[in-house]
Order: structure tokens, then C-alpha cells, then sequence
């Protein structure tokens, strides 16, 4: 690969009700400061808050940047291969939205990666304040903050790729993209790791995390489990060796054991719920709420 490609770079942030212009100012400002061939694609994936698309117009009056809207929503994954058809350059770096640049040198730090194929670089997890740190959002992803490290994501190299962060050559993406039947939340990251490696395309972990800063309200972010799980047991055949939860649930032989949980779940599930939506949260209750939730829809569809 020519030394010209490897410093194209297409940066694709897919967008939905929420302002990214910073996170846009950021990237482009290190873009143009590094003198490489680059282009910021934002695409608004259906918006329904007027005053987001108002706020993200502005991302056209930047050079080399594209406001791109959508008047229906298309789906996470249909978003993101929209964003790799639309981009010109040789690479491709996906980011969420709501994340935030925290380095000086992100953008550099990943082109002194090329010409690796795949590279992910993680996130870190930012409070911005005391309140923050009450929402359970952030208590979970707290607590997962070891899995976020480059060493312990590249022992599960395929298992650990997410798009919140993600540096792909572009021929690469366009051969094997997202699944679209995956219309909802979750998951559709952890099928592109399963489709690359099956294809053995090697990736690359490393420490150059964007930071996760923006945290939804505890009932935001339990109705979000909630979809992730039905998405979850509706591709559980294709997800299998790609979940914990999986893992878990697979783990568990016998009989009385599920059971029990699923009746624990049909007792108290209201319950948990509401404390895990309440101003004091349990971090603990919120896993035996995933576990309850997801064995009643795998009952419900194996019957």
C-alpha cells in the first residue's frame, strides 16, 4: 500500500438525536493540523429533535466535512455500511457520537498503526461530575473498565471489537459489512469481530481510547438492555463464543436452576426494575435482571 493511502483517512460518526459538532471541531482541527488527505462524514440517522439537525447543520461549514441526513431511520448497522459507501478515502474511523476526543494526538496515534487493517482503540470512562457517577450507566461501565485495556481486549481480539472506536481499511469494510437484519440496539459490532474472523483478518488493539462521557438516565439505559437482550436471544445461534451472557446461560445444566431464576424473575422483576430506574441503583441487582429478563424471552421463544 502506497504511503499516500495510508494517510487518507474517512472519519464516519453516525448520529441520532444528540449534538456532535465538538467531537467534529476536535477531529477535524487534529486533521488539519497532521496535513493528511481526510474527510468527516456525519450522518443523521432519521433525528426526530429538530433542534440536534439544526445544531449538526453547521458541521457543512467546515472543510472537507459533510452534514449527511437521512429522513428515516435506518438501523445501526445500515447507517454505518451507508457512512463506508459514502466515504472516498482508504481508511475509515468509526466513532460514536457521544464520544469525546481526550487526546491531542488520537488521530496521529492511529496512523502510526497503518497499514494494519483493523485497529480498535477503546474507551475510557469520564464522570464530568458527582451526578454522573450515580447513574447506573456509569457504575457498569465502571466496573468494566479492566475489559477496556488494549492487553486484556487482545487476548479476545474478535470478541472485544467495538465501533465506538474503530480504525477499518475501507476495501476491507466494503467486503464484509454490518449486518442489517440487526435493526436494533446492540450487537451488530460483535458480528463484523465474528465475520473477521472467520475470515482470519487480523486485529489490532491498542490504547487510544475516545472518552465515554455522556451517560443516559438509569430508566434510558434499562430500556437499552432490555432491546440489546431481545436482540441478543433473537441472533443467539450466530452469537454463540461472542457473549458472556451466552456463555453463561450455556453454562448452567441444569434444569431447576433456570427455572427458578425465570420465577425469581416473574416475582421480582418489577421490582428490581424499578429500584434500577431509582435514584439508588444496584449495580449487583442490575446483572440478575439481565440474567431474569433474557432466560424469559428464551423460554418464550423455544417454548
Amino acid at each position: 500500500m502506497s504511503q499516500r493511502n495510508e494517510k487518507q483517512l474517512s472519519i464516519l460518526i453516525p448520529v441520532y438525536n444528540q449534538v456532535c459538532v465538538e467531537l467534529v471541531n476536535r477531529l477535524h482541527e487534529q486533521a488539519v493540523n497532521l496535513g493528511i488527505d481526510f474527510e468527516i462524514l456525519v450522518a443523521d440517522d432519521g433525528s426526530t429533535d429538530p433542534s440536534c439537525i439544526e445544531a449538526n447543520s453547521a458541521i457543512d461549514n467546515l472543510s472537507n466535512c459533510r452534514f449527511l441526513r437521512q429522513p428515516e431511520n435506518m438501523g445501526r448497522a445500515a447507517i454505518r455500511n451507508y457512512l463506508a459507501r459514502e466515504s472516498s478515502l482508504a481508511y475509515l474511523l468509526y466513532i460514536d457520537s457521544d464520544m469525546s476526543i481526550i487526546s491531542p494526538d488520537f488521530l496521529l496515534r492511529y496512523l502510526s498503526c497503518l497499514p494494519a487493517t483493523v485497529v480498535d482503540g477503546g474507551v475510557v470512562i469520564k464522570a464530568t461530575n458527582d451526578k454522573q457517577k450515580q447513574l447506573l450507566r456509569y457504575r457498569y461501565e465502571k466496573s468494566e473498565e479492566l475489559n477496556h485495556i488494549a492487553t486484556e481486549r487482545q487476548k479476545r481480539p474478535y470478541q472485544h471489537l467495538h465501533t465506538a472506536n474503530l480504525l477499518i481499511e475501507r476495501q476491507l469494510m466494503l467486503q464484509h459489512p454490518f449486518c442489517e437484519r440487526i435493526r436494533h440496539y446492540g450487537y451488530e459490532d460483535v458480528l463484523l469481530g465474528k465475520t473477521l474472523q472467520r475470515h482470519h483478518v487480523p486485529i489490532v488493539h491498542i490504547d487510544n481510547p475516545v472518552g465515554f462521557c455522556t451517560f443516559e438516565s438509569n430508566a434510558d439505559f434499562v430500556a437499552k438492555t432490555e432491546e440489546g437482550l431481545r436482540t441478543l436471544c433473537e441472533f443467539r445461534n450466530e452469537l454463540r463464543g461472542y457473549s458472556r451472557l451466552l456463555t453463561l446461560v450455556q453454562g448452567i445444566h441444569i434444569p431447576a436452576i433456570l427455572w427458578l431464576i425465570r420465577l425469581w424473575h416473574r416475582l421480582f422483576g418489577a421490582t428490581e426494575k424499578r429500584n434500577l430506574c431509582g435514584s439508588r441503583p444496584l449495580l449487583s441487582l442490575y446483572q440478575l435482571y439481565r440474567l431474569g429478563y433474557f432466560l424469559t424471552l428464551l423460554k418464550h421463544r423455544e417454548g
